[in-house]
């Protein structure tokens, strides 16, 4: 009987060793809820170098959609503008320019005008 009182003790023992080891305190990482309220911005730009509806104007129109914060994108070559929808909390003026500007290596494209417009009439 005191055999198997001393393998109950030791039985117990490696128990509680080996079931307290290791324990960490597992903490969630805090998450903040800071949510950036968008800036919405309409910007009318000139743009000089397009020679085609669908090879050029859809092009800018498309790399323009696909750049993060422009909402809205729409280019009129006969016009050879283009209304943007943007916010600057993403993208600045000056980024716009340049996603523009960088199309196609950069050769083809120039913004001869940028401005901030109350709203505009789409076609």
């Amino acid at each position: 009987m005191n055999l198997s009182k001393a393998l109950f003790l030791l039985l117990v023992s490696t128990m509680i060793t080996f079931s307290c080891k290791d324990q960490k305190e597992t903490s969630q990482p805090v998450q903040t809820n800071d949510v950036i309220a968008e800036n919405l911005i309409n910007l009318e730009v000139d743009i000089e170098g397009m020679t085609c509806e669908i090879g050029c104007a859809k092009l800018i129109e498309s790399k323009l959609v696909k750049s993060q914060g422009v909402k809205f994108a729409e280019v009129d070559f006969e016009d050879k503008k283009g209304q943007i929808i943007v916010d600057v909390n993403q993208l600045s003026e000056n980024e716009v320019v340049n996603v523009i500007e960088n199309i196609a290596g950069g050769d083809l494209y120039k913004v001869v005008n940028i401005e901030k417009v109350s709203g505009f009439e789409l076609n």
